[in-house]
């Protein structure tokens, strides 16, 4: 399963990279912005992308905007933020996003059960 992570922090990119390379069968590729995640896509979507929100330059809902019509029932797009803002999180679901994980201790669980499709019997 192909992933493109797309966070700037790169502590916090690599801390992703090691939690879900636990699972041989995701192969992640880290992206510092959305514009270089952009450039790598070239047409065909990964299996998953873990986008943050705030980045620089595009941010992550900008990015999504970008994609949106690319994104089909075999991607998934989640949205990652440290905001935990019931009224971002209203907004991002108006524009489509299905996924949203908060950056806490349970960041690579939470991304874990999204990514596999066990989310319902995990949240």
């Amino acid at each position: 399963m192909n992933i493109f992570l797309v966070e700037d922090d790169v502590i916090y990119s690599e801390f992703i990279q090691k939690g879900l390379s636990q699972n041989a069968d995701y192969k992640v590729k880290p992206f510092a912005s959305a514009e270089d995640a952009i450039k790598a896509i070239n047409g065909a979507l990964p299996d998953v992308m873990i986008v943050d929100y705030k980045l620089p330059g595009l941010s992550g809902i900008e990015l999504y905007e970008k994609i949106k019509s690319k994104i089909t029932d075999n991607n998934k797009v989640i949205m990652l933020s440290a905001i935990d803002d019931g009224i971002m999180v209203l907004s991002f679901i108006q524009k489509g996003v299905r996924d949203y994980v908060i950056k806490d201790e349970n960041v690579i669980r939470s991304l874990q059960a999204i990514i596999s499709g066990t989310d319902e019997n995990y949240f």
